[in-house]
């Protein structure tokens, strides 16, 4: 069972009754369900993720306090905590008096304000580029099991997916990043004989990748831990390009090696040309990733994200 798994059947097995029995006015101004940070929302935790921050356990996400008060809030507090406190084997942990925990009642305006720096989570254009990526994961992944007012499934809808300008104006630049790492500097490295900062360009070509790989998919990239497990799981053709960024990154040096890389570079950068030209998102016909980014940059509608630095929106986290 992983933790998601679990969470959900705490929450049927106590948590659902809690709020209807005890609740019934507040249980509809309530979203109950497990997102945020760890391997469990996101759906990757194994036996390995058991030897921290793995209970049962769900979150109930309040309104502000204009609607919900604080000693409505405190009673629902005490509630959750007299939860049983063992469940399928695995024990609770302690909830912090100060706050800032996974589980439990969470005021949704603090969840809102930590993970994107405002309390209702409404962002403006140039916003978005300055909102880690995780962070809005986040917000957005697990499972919400109950929220009769949808004001959380409405928050989270808005922020599930980069405003289109924000999308290319991203793009744009882990484009051109992939062609100074991976088409120009990675070689002349190597011929200059500094193979460590050759093996550093490796590096960035491949972060630069696979960011450019999830902007394509129009998907979040997480923290850095889960990214080929995410990169593969956005289908068959991302799957072959996490398998190849991974060979990229474990291949053994040498002379013969050197010369695979590039050739997998080359492929990779074919391949993202190829998509690029498929989406109707470039106009350049080769596979120099330099004219593919500023052509990608042309199809920005907005004039101030546009104009704005070619650079301002690569990876921020």
């Amino acid at each position: 069972m992983n933790g998601m798994e679990l969470a959900r059947e705490y929450w049927s097995a106590f948590g659902r009754e809690m709020l209807e029995k005890e609740f019934p006015e507040t249980g509809r101004l309530v979203a109950a369900g497990l997102c945020g940070s760890g391997s469990e929302c996101l759906g990757y935790d194994d036996e390995l993720s058991e030897d921290h921050d793995y209970e049962p356990g769900f979150c109930l996400f309040l309104p502000d306090e204009n609607t919900v008060d604080r000693r409505e809030a405190f009673r629902l507090e005490r509630a959750y905590a007299k939860l049983p406190p063992e469940f399928q084997g695995y024990r609770r942990a302690k909830l912090s008096p100060v706050g800032g925990n996974r589980h439990g009642v969470i005021r949704l305006s603090d969840f809102l304000l930590e993970k994107t720096g405002t309390p209702d989570g409404r962002l403006g254009l140039r916003d978005w580029l300055t909102v880690p990526e995780q962070s809005l994961l986040e917000v957005t992944n697990g499972e919400i099991w109950r929220d009769d007012s949808g004001l959380f499934t409405k928050i989270r809808g808005e922020l599930s997916r980069f405003p289109e300008d924000i999308r290319l104006r991203k793009l744009s630049g882990e484009l051109l990043l992939m062609n100074q790492s991976g088409q120009y500097n990675y070689r002349r490295c190597l011929d200059h004989g500094e193979k460590g900062a050759a093996m550093l360009a490796v590096h960035e070509f491949v972060m630069s990748a696979a960011h450019a790989l999830f902007l394509l998919s129009g998907a979040y990239m997480p923290y850095y831990k889960w990214l080929f497990r995410a990169l593969r799981g956005l289908g068959e053709r991302r799957e072959k390009q996490a398998d190849l960024l991974e060979r990229l990154l474990w291949g053994p040096a040498g002379a013969e090696e050197e010369e695979e890389k590039e050739i997998l570079i080359a492929e990779l950068v074919q391949d993202i040309a190829d998509e690029l030209q498929e989406k109707k998102w470039t106009d350049a016909l080769c596979c120099d990733l330099e004219q593919h980014a500023y052509s990608v940059e042309d199809r920005i509608r907005d004039p101030q994200i546009r104009n704005m630095h070619i650079l301002s929106g690569v990876r921020n986290g």
